[in-house]
């Protein structure tokens, strides 16, 4: 028999393919041609709300059954979009799970831990950390629960392992044959895996626009790495070309507001009936409308936005306020 293609290797999570659509009001507003700018909307991939993590889980979770895992262990920020969906995957497949955030409880759920809640986890508060200490955390947690007798499966923060890549080299496959001529894919940058799965995907470090959120502080050394050792594992060539990350959308950190987000927002929002979040697509929007502005995107190049997902940090009390007294008419 044949070998099986390791993309093949996956569990079905996720409503794909996704929908690739245009935004030619955008384009217009930013003067690109009107058939420049699409968007990939990986926020409809289904599960649990949808965004890009199903697409890393299928993999994950595959490899979980393999290796005979009953529980799966992950973590991240209070407001994590890979926390909430990698719970629903567990519920989904009838295993159990547990979640580590590196904050402390909220005294009033809101936004992505309403969900939690719902999806119920063990959910484990380990105080204020960063992004090393919530692995270290992670890390801690997984052998806990091999103490107790139960065979857990972890995860790394966003699923950002080369078997979460993955799902990114697969999605970068059915971009391709939803439109061939792409030159540039812009992403949100939180720890890098999907990044690695495109360019791994793709072939190429310049196809892909990385924009960091302020979450993983070696990004410039971990998407490459991690592109090259997806690339190898999918029995691709290894990427070309130069990294690209805009290290410029963050702000004062991980999920702080700030204006070019917010502006990001509004385009999307009244121009093409698009929501984002202002923790990850929302800042990468801002990237993309920074580097046409600038002119590193030219008004001809063809270019795809990766909606990853994300709405229900919009509903964290957090970003309420924010998104009321900054309303623009």
């Amino acid at each position: 028999m044949p070998p099986v293609d390791p993309l093949d290797r996956r569990v079905i999570l996720a409503h794909l393919p996704t929908p690739l659509e245009p935004m030619r009001r955008l384009a217009a507003h930013l003067d690109m041609d009107e058939d420049a700018l699409w968007v990939k909307r990986d926020d409809a991939t289904g599960l649990a709300g949808g965004g890009n993590k199903a697409r890393k889980l299928e993999y994950l979770c595959e490899d979980a059954q393999v290796h005979g895992a009953d529980t799966l262990v992950t973590g991240g920020g209070r407001q994590s979009n890979h926390v909430r969906m990698t719970a629903a995957a567990a519920n989904k497949l009838g295993l159990h799970c547990t979640v580590v955030f590196g904050s402390d409880p909220p005294s009033v759920p809101s936004g992505n831990v309403i969900l939690d809640e719902l999806l119920g986890p063990e959910m484990v508060w380990a105080g204020p950390l960063d992004y090393y200490g919530v692995e270290a955390a992670i890390d801690h947690t997984t052998r806990r629960l091999i103490d107790e007798g139960r065979r857990p499966y972890a995860m790394p923060i966003g699923g950002a392992s080369v078997t979460g890549a993955l799902g990114y080299v697969r999605a970068a496959q059915e971009l391709r044959a939803q439109r061939a001529d792409v030159d540039l894919v812009v992403v949100a940058d939180g720890s890098g895996g999907t990044h690695a799965g495109l360019v791994a995907g793709l072939g190429s470090h310049e196809r892909v626009l990385g924009v960091d959120v302020g979450t993983r502080p070696d990004l410039d050394v971990q998407v490459p790495e991690k592109a090259m050792e997806t690339a190898r594992l999918a029995g691709l060539p290894e990427p070309t070309g130069t990294l690209q990350i805009d290290h410029d959308r963050f702000g004062d950190g991980y999920g702080v507001p700030t204006d070019d987000c917010r502006e990001a927002l509004d385009l999307a929002a009244r121009l093409e009936g698009l929501v984002l979040d202002p923790v990850y697509s929302g800042k990468a929007m801002a990237g993309l409308i920074a580097a046409r502005r600038d002119g590193r995107i030219d008004r001809d190049t063809s270019v795809v936005f990766l909606h990853t997902g994300g709405m229900p940090a919009l509903f964290a009390s957090t970003y309420a306020e924010w998104i009321k007294t900054t309303s623009r008419s």
